[in-house]
């Protein structure tokens, strides 16, 4: 037989949760696939240090329960999620004070009953009381505002007019002290984004699957969702340490291997990365991230935070907002090490190890001296901005044969990430015209296997 044309029908660049999920829609409709991943392990961004046994998040990105790709992902169905405890707390005039999202269908009335304040308890008290947040008038709108956001389709938060996050919430007449205590504080940490310049409609998405699910972290460390997909691909599929150099819509030049010959190339990398191979490609600004890991041999309980996610309202330090991270999954720490992880968002300050240090020893009511720092991982183009216009909707097919995902294309989640992923895969498949493969090959014998 002669030998085939193509070593693949598909090369993908970049093995991110996008690229490795589009690989499994590609594969699982008969389509040979190949991974050709630069860096020596698969994730991109999503990538967990371990340090004597701590697992350790370089972005530490929150996801929702109510998030769909993560149901729908080829993949991931052995994923496990560890949930925050429900709404979060919300640290403001030196008082921890709770805010909770009402259920999907829940009435005005019974939301109410979920927006409520846990006024800080004596320090080392487990379980502080409760008091209102604002006043009773406050607290209707921001339930009836919640239960109405949880029920809105997709489509109609998208046909709203579209303006910067800050200025929709002052448009649609929320008073200040509910977005300074409550919904700046929550979109920072959904978005990474504090001064609220991204998009209103990205900000109502994310206020959406906040209402309508719970915060929570893959159990293990953000590295659990591309090892759990790179493992469920065929063997073969997935090549590390091969640096792309160029691409075209039948080939990919790799510095190590030479040409690898395909039907088509999809692009899963960041966005300067695809830019780069794809001159043209708009880059957009990106949102700084810092995560500091603090261990302590204070146990978990005495920091009285639980498995809440604690957010600074009165935004008095480097800390936007912090979590008893062991307490949530216990798999991210030893037995009898407590781990707090806290994400500092912009440019980080000078000195910000102490800086972060005093933040928290306000934000959990305790001496930090005795601290000890198990790392600092800083990513200044950790998140791409979503500033208005913004297309949620950007094209995955540049033209035949060349295609791009990512958290750029979408929205910058990993529920974007993921969905943007599927809509290039499908692309893909309309364009080759193929339930199945066009011819049968494997991965070029010349890559090296995955690791």
């Amino acid at each position: 037989m002669l030998e085939p044309v193509y070593q693949a029908d598909v090369v993908i660049v970049g093995a991110g949760i996008a690229g490795l999920s589009a690989a499994h829609r590609l594969t699982s409709a008969g389509v040979t696939t190949a991974v050709l991943e630069a860096a020596p392990y698969v994730g991109g961004r999503m990538s967990t240090e371990k340090v004597d046994g701590f697992r350790l998040d370089r972005i530490g990105q929150l996801l929702s329960t109510s998030y769909p790709e993560l149901r729908l992902t080829p993949g991931l169905d052995a994923l496990v999620l560890r949930r925050f405890a429900p709404g979060v707390l919300l640290h403001r005039d030196g008082r921890r004070h709770r805010a909770g999202a009402p259920a999907v269908g829940r009435s005005a009335r019974g939301a109410l009953h979920t927006v409520r304040a846990l006024a800080s308890a004596p320090r080392g008290a487990a379980t502080p009381s409760t008091a209102p947040v604002g006043s009773a008038m406050d607290q209707a709108r921001l339930g009836a505002a919640l239960t109405r956001i949880a029920a809105t389709p997709t489509a109609r938060l998208l046909a709203r007019p579209e303006l910067p996050a800050a200025r929709a919430l002052a448009a649609r007449g929320v008073p200040a002290r509910t977005v300074d205590g409550f919904l700046r504080p929550l979109l920072a940490a959904l978005l990474c984004d504090p001064e609220l310049t991204t998009s209103s409609r990205c900000a109502d998405l994310a206020l959406r699957s906040f209402a309508g699910g719970r915060l929570c972290v893959p159990e293990g460390g953000a590295e659990m969702l591309p090892e759990l997909l790179a493992r469920a691909l065929p063997p073969g599929t997935v090549h590390t340490g091969v640096r792309v150099t160029s691409v075209s819509t039948t080939s990919v030049t790799t510095a190590e291997h030479g040409e690898v010959r395909c039907r088509a190339v999809l692009l899963a990398t960041d966005a300067r990365a695809a830019a780069e191979l794809l001159p043209g490609l708009r880059v957009p600004d990106f949102h700084p991230v810092t995560v500091v890991h603090h261990t302590t041999d204070e146990p978990a309980v005495a920091l009285s935070t639980g498995t809440s996610l604690l957010l600074d309202a009165d935004r008095g330090g480097p800390v936007a907002h912090t979590a008893v991270l062991s307490s949530v999954d216990p798999s991210r720490a030893p037995a009898g090490r407590t781990l707090v992880s806290s994400t500092v968002l912009g440019t980080p300050p000078d000195g910000l190890d102490t800086a972060v240090r005093v933040h928290l020893s306000r934000l959990y009511g305790t001496s930090t001296r005795r601290w000890e720092t198990l790392a600092v991982h800083h990513t200044a183009e950790a998140v791409p901005a979503m500033r208005p216009p913004h297309d949620l909707r950007r094209p995955v097919r540049l033209m035949a044969g060349l295609y791009v995902c990512g958290d750029h294309r979408d929205t910058s989640t990993v529920q974007g990430a993921l969905h943007s992923a599927h809509r290039a895969a499908a692309a893909i498949l309309a364009d080759l015209g193929a339930a199945g493969s066009m011819h049968r090959a494997d991965p070029p014998a010349s890559l090296p296997r995955a690791a």
